[in-house]
């Protein structure tokens, strides 16, 4: 068993450092690190089949290895820490290169694990995921209409919709009751989001000499850095 449960955790680590968007974005002709947003590079430069198609890839990372370890039958604690694993390893692959915000995988893990141990009433928090999605289409349509291409400002509610659902998820679980190797599973995730969000490039950041909090608030709303490297 406890071999079982290192080799999960470790798997989903590993499968979630796959580079599967970077690669498609460097094979499109983009360079990963002067974008923003992979996913709304190929979006915008490449097309919407690629754009889907990562999309699809990074959720199938968050949710292949809770699967596998539900599967297994082994506790709920190890198999949301692997999904929280994946979530980390898309953040921060082994490897030096450009590591991701985590949120397409996160949310693959996180619609998996309160499926499959019938968690529904947590589920609210997809309400934020869709409503900040929802309104990120209708910006990218716009942007795409008019000329220039600029962001339009409902583009935020993307990273903020985001943060909210990733935060609700293991609130709603604890006070529903739900088992702790849960609830702690999909904080940890929560947590790692808030890291990568805080934490990516932000030494260029302070380089530019602005004020701290507000730069790192930005970040932890918005998902965005000054410099818009990380």
């Amino acid at each position: 068993m406890a071999m079982g449960s290192i080799a999960l955790v470790v798997g989903g680590y590993l499968l979630g450092a796959l580079p599967f968007t970077v690669a498609l974005a460097v094979a499109s002709g983009l360079e990963p690190a002067e974008e923003p947003d992979l996913h709304i590079a190929l979006w915008r430069r490449v097309g919407r089949l690629a754009a889907t198609a990562a999309t699809v890839v990074e959720i199938a990372k968050g949710a292949f290895p809770v699967l596998v370890g539900f599967g297994f039958s082994l506790p709920v604690g190890i198999v949301a820490l692997s999904g929280a694993a994946a979530v980390a390893g898309q953040m921060w692959p082994p490897l030096r290169g450009h590591g991701e915000k985590g949120n397409t995988t996160g949310a693959g893990a996180l619609i998996t694990l309160l499926l499959l141990y019938r968690a529904y009433l947590p589920l609210v928090s997809l309400v934020f995921f869709a409503a900040g999605i929802a309104l990120r289409y209708v910006t990218l349509v716009a942007d795409r209409r008019a000329e220039g291409g600029s962001d339009h400002p409902l583009a935020y509610a993307l990273p903020v919709g985001m943060l909210l659902g990733f935060g609700v998820a293991p609130l709603i679980c604890r006070l529903t009751g739900e088992p702790q190797g849960l609830s702690g599973g999909l904080l940890l995730m929560f947590v790692l989001i808030v890291a990568r969000r805080l934490t990516a490039g932000v030494l260029l950041d302070l380089a530019v000499g602005t004020k701290v909090a507000p730069m790192l608030l930005r970040r932890l709303l918005f998902d965005e850095s000054l410099t818009g490297r990380g």
